[in-house]
């Protein structure tokens, strides 16, 4: 995630989404100082949903993603 695409929804926290082919079994993970959280309710996975599709739209590809890491390091 280049720094020109600044903050985004959801930084700060860890989650993990897993889905499959069962759209009502999805369920969202979120990490927290006291422990995993679980999530299943629709509404809440469209939010985790839309905040992943943004954060795909806002990365890097792996060409220019390895560009910048080399930039950063100094290898570059």
């Amino acid at each position: 995630m280049p720094f020109s695409s600044g903050a985004f929804p959801g930084a700060g926290q860890a989650l993990f989404y897993a889905e499959g082919i069962v759209p009502q079994l999805d369920t969202v993970q979120l990490d927290s100082a006291h422990g995993p959280g679980f999530t299943h309710a629709p509404a809440q996975l469209d939010k985790y949903r839309s905040q992943l599709d943004w954060m795909d739209r806002a990365s890097l590809d792996s060409r220019k993603s390895r560009d910048f890491i080399l930039t950063l390091t100094g290898t570059r």
